[in-house]
């Protein structure tokens, strides 16, 4: 078959919208900046296609497919979507066997979606946007763009979002199945977009509205194993939080729901007299729990937590001074304006069993921590970040480091300011039990070549280099979070 026979036959399958290559990325007029594929349009659904190496060779034993989520549809011609947050969702799939790669994506076929697409504009209710008159809004799910991350378990891939349901996609096809619900009294429940799991795959989340929390509790199949509603001290804006092999880490940041206003960003305020606090709460008795007392910071995201002989407990954050960038960052994003937000930097957050507790930052500008999930909620030094701030000239990171918190170290790689780095995975070697000793998989986008790459990288010698990259020639937009699924 030819390419010609290849696109007309998936152009003639009904359930699958089709999007050629040389359709693939949002045109920019010669005012919008450099970077403005990073926040382009994709038209429709990917033709499964293969990524042509152009340099290295994959390591022997890497196989799996690394699945990525991010918003990738902004504006319609009745009207664009106000942050960059409530995008349509697309879940991309790299497939990785016997050193190729295939690519394939699909729009999340969320509700709000449809919605949208029948008004012909950015019509529902989001993180920084208003429902238009007239538009349906019964719960949070119909403003759900399952655009954030992904959790493969029990044979699905959850799509996940903030303040809504998982949505359940096949991980071969990455077809729609629909919204998850666990029990049919949790409906509608919202189920963040970052679970912890435990290394034997138990997984625990938090579900939070205002100064309630609902905490999940799944088993490694995916059957429900427990829901339990606890109160928080304020209500702190929650994207993620962190996890001991004993305890649920939660940081309460003076970013706070105090008011009803629409849509969800008008509803808070920037507190810093306040602090922040860390919620410790024992998994076994939700009801045991310390509070801790830091002064005020704003992260999206924090890495595995872990606990020393003494009780102590240490999680790395990516930190930043104030919430700038949810609060307006975002939007300034969407409408390609560079925004004007504080850089993120990395930081170790240490809870003693005394009550005292600190925070120690660093000069590595960092986002997306990852470890090795092997290690999770055990001792651990290693922290994988994206890094190597674009400064004036980009909003985007362009590089990868492993930081060591033993040594004080980062090894670090730059792509060079042509390219918007993407969240770096760990992938461990078969039959090592050595920490990250494995390779980091992840994606960036090409802004010279106007094309998506899949980078390996031996996690020792990450300075040195990709290993191997494999190319598409279609340039999709800077996504968020992923998963690795290996064989």
């Amino acid at each position: 078959m030819d390419r010609r026979q290849l696109i007309s036959a998936f152009a003639a399958a009904p359930a699958l919208g089709v999007l050629t290559p040389e359709l693939a990325f949002a045109a920019s007029a010669p005012a919008n900046p450099f970077w403005a594929p990073a926040v382009g349009d994709i038209g429709g659904d990917l033709i499964p296609q293969p990524m042509r190496r152009v340099h290295g060779r994959a390591p022997n034993g890497l196989a799996g497919t690394l699945y990525r989520n991010g918003p990738a549809r902004f504006r319609r011609p009745g009207g664009d979507a106000g942050h960059w947050f409530d995008g349509d969702g697309m879940v991309r799939a790299f497939a990785i066997r016997d050193g190729k790669v295939r690519l394939a994506g699909r729009f999340v076929d969320t509700f709000k979606r449809r919605q949208d697409e029948a008004a012909g504009a950015m019509v529902s209710a989001g993180f920084a946007q208003t429902a238009r008159p007239g538009v349906t809004v019964r719960h949070t799910d119909d403003a759900n763009a399952a655009n954030t991350a992904l959790l493969p378990i029990g044979g699905e891939l959850l799509a996940l979002w903030e303040q809504g349901s998982a949505y359940a996609l096949d991980p071969a096809t990455l077809k729609t199945k629909g919204l998850k619900t666990f029990r049919p009294d949790l409906a509608h429940m919202p189920f963040l977009a970052h679970p912890r799991i435990e290394p034997d795959g138990r997984v625990w989340n938090l579900g939070v509205a205002g100064r309630k929390a609902l905490v999940w509790t799944l088993a490694p199949d995916g059957a429900l194993s427990g829901a339990e509603l606890i109160d928080l001290p304020r209500a702190s804006y929650i994207h993620d939080f962190t996890a001991t092999r004993r305890h649920l880490v939660i940081a309460l940041q003076p970013w706070i729901q105090d008011s009803r206003a629409q849509p969800f960003v008008a509803s808070m305020s920037w507190r810093p007299e306040l602090g922040t606090q860390v919620l410790v709460i024992d998994k076994d008795d939700l009801s045991r729990r310390r509070v801790f007392e830091l002064p005020a910071f704003f992260a999206f995201h924090f890495a595995d937590a872990w606990e020393e002989a003494d009780g102590t407990i240490r999680f790395d954050a990516c930190v930043n001074s104030e919430p700038t960038f949810a609060a307006r960052g975002g939007s300034e994003l969407v409408a390609l304006r560079m925004p004007s937000n504080p850089e993120t930097r990395l930081a170790l957050v240490t809870l003693r069993p005394d009550g005292g507790a600190g925070l120690q930052t660093t000069g590595l500008t960092a986002e997306f921590p990852r470890s090795d999930p092997r290690r999770a909620g055990l001792v651990r030094s290693k922290t994988v970040v994206n890094t190597v701030s674009g400064g004036a000239a980009s909003p985007f990171a362009r590089g990868v480091a492993v930081s060591d918190w033993r040594t004080g170290k980062a090894d670090v790689f730059d792509f060079g300011p042509g390219h918007c780095a993407e969240e770096m995975l760990f992938v461990p070697r078969r039959d090592s039990r050595r920490e990250l000793d494995g390779w980091l998989v992840g994606t960036s986008l090409n802004l010279k070549e106007r094309a998506t790459e899949l980078h390996v990288f031996d996690a020792a010698r990450v300075s040195s280099g990709p290993l191997c990259t494999w190319r598409a020639d279609l340039a999709l937009p800077v996504g968020f979070h992923g998963a690795w699924v290996g064989g």
